[in-house]
């Protein structure tokens, strides 16, 4: 989209040092903008540690969290963007990255494009608006996903804001996402980006009417390929950086080295689906749903594979109240496949739910749309009936800060709680929720048998005591039980 002929609009662009958002700054130039950049320093401690990558990610580059199968805690495989060059490699072999590499390049970047560049620090927002969530959800055994919470809360409120004090009609990031509006309805909507592979609106599922109107993707009309071969063609210094791997406040250190720094180890057993231990965990909040990598056990001859290799374990329950981690063996074991999901803190692009219907949906990033049915709920995903089920919408209209149901054609694999379900109708985000729990039927049959089989053996002593009681021959008589009973003297009578 070009800027008006009669006006020479503003556009803040969030400059964070890797090839997407340089060439969308690069482009608004072009199309006749007054572009602006802005360099977000999200972290604090990543300068003194050698650690996480606090730059701008305007890119969108660390939007990475997931729990694929191969992920230890949290999947940092994705390459969607380059906030981040993990090519600065220390003597002790980490590659990290520190923010002020990143302002480095970014200002380079900005020289070359011929804009300004300002340094702003949302350190104090970040931890206050992101972090602490991140680490309360991960206190609950849940597996949250910082980078949907830093997109609507950071990039898109507290950069925005800062931008329209600037003087700015619009801001620009280098999400690979696109923004339309719709004549018919009134609203912005939020499509996939042109490239498959590098589409973001997973991450961006959050944002409202008023964030959409204001932002401009100028990298979601193109592909990765296509952003390359622009950003060498006009020589920008960042046009082979490598692309960035990690969450934000993370980078490519490993994530349970990171999160034990504030969270303290709380061991208890792993056990297999027959309950025996196989294992020790070091803290459920160090753990995920479909996680393999990092559970430090073997297979075992009862999982061995049709091709007689021992199949590889997997994270499929985490159990509270017993502090205890069940595993097991196969990527394709029961227990690790959902047939319905419950959300909840709902967020709607629209700023109203979709009716109920067939809609398809992506409970994780990289994921192919899944058919799915969207059922709303009155209750926000709590058991609210005394049945414990939750009441479903008759008119198939969602009340205000009501969770969903999903139900799908196909079984899920390792549905997590804590990540988002977003929903999508074609190439429209529509919007989504926080998974709050999955209905997994193997688990929740075996779980259910478990509890019974708990329960009547937890009765079994006490049935036994008292049949042992009941079953007692009487005392024989004591010589006391025997002596005559003493007679009271005739004055006490």
């Amino acid at each position: 989209m070009a800027a008006d002929k009669g006006k020479k609009q503003r556009v803040v662009v969030g400059l964070s040092g890797g090839v997407d958002s340089a060439v969308s700054a690069w482009l608004l130039k072009q199309q006749g903008y007054e572009v602006v950049g802005i360099f977000m320093k999200n972290w604090e401690d990543d300068d003194r540690d050698g650690g996480a990558d606090g730059g701008a990610d305007a890119d969108g580059g660390a939007d990475t969290t997931d729990t694929t199968d191969t992920t230890d805690t949290t999947d940092t495989t994705d390459t969607t963007g380059d906030t981040g060059d993990t090519g600065d490699t220390t003597a002790d072999n980490t590659n990290y990255c520190s923010s002020n590499i990143d302002f480095v390049d970014a200002a380079a970047v900005a020289d070359v494009i011929g804009i300004e560049l300002e340094h702003v620090n949302f350190a104090a927002e970040y931890k206050d608006r992101v972090f602490s969530e991140f680490l309360r959800e991960h206190q609950a055994g849940r597996t949250p996903n910082p980078d949907v919470l830093c997109n609507a809360e950071i990039k898109f409120k507290a950069f925005l804001d800062h931008a329209l004090r600037l003087g700015a009609d619009k801001i620009a990031t280098g999400h690979y996402a696109r923004v339309r509006f719709d004549a018919t309805s009134g609203r912005h909507q939020l499509l996939k980006g042109l490239d498959p592979a590098k589409d973001q609106s997973y991450f961006l599922h959050r944002l409202t009417q008023a964030q959409l109107a204001r932002t401009l993707f100028p990298v979601g009309e193109l592909v990765k390929t296509e952003v390359r071969r622009i950003a060498a063609q006009i020589g920008l210094p960042n046009a082979a950086k490598k692309d960035s791997t990690g969450i934000c406040f993370i980078g490519e250190r490993p994530f349970r080295d990171f999160l034990q720094r504030y969270l303290k180890n709380q061991p208890g057993p792993m056990r297999d689906e027959r309950g025996r231990i196989v294992g020790r965990h070091v803290g459920l909040s160090f753990y995920t749903l479909g996680q393999r990598q990092g559970l430090g056990i073997g297979g075992t001859a009862g999982g061995a594979g049709a091709d007689g290799v021992h199949a590889p374990w997997y994270v499929a329950h985490k159990d509270l109240a017993s502090n205890t981690l069940r595993v097991v063996q196969g990527h394709d074991h029961p227990w690790l496949q959902a047939r319905s999901l419950h959300a909840a803190d709902c967020s709607w692009i629209a700023g109203e739910a979709p009716p109920a219907g067939p809609l398809a949906a992506k409970t994780r990033y990289r994921q192919t749309d899944a058919v799915c049915t969207l059922v709303h709920r009155t209750d926000a995903c709590a058991d609210g009936r005394a049945d414990g089920r939750a009441d479903d919408r008759a008119d198939g209209r969602a009340e205000p800060g009501a969770g969903f149901r999903l139900d799908f054609e196909q079984a899920q694999w390792a549905v997590t709680p804590g990540q988002s379900a977003v929903l999508y109708d074609g190439e429209v985000c529509l919007g989504g929720g926080v998974i709050d729990r999955a209905e997994v039927p193997a688990l929740d049959q075996a779980l259910a048998a478990a509890a019974v089989d708990s329960a009547e053996a937890a009765k079994a002593p006490k049935a036994a005591e008292r049949l042992r009681s009941a079953s007692a021959p009487a005392p024989a008589p004591t010589r006391a039980d025997r002596r005559p009973p003493t007679r009271k003297p005739a004055l006490l009578r």
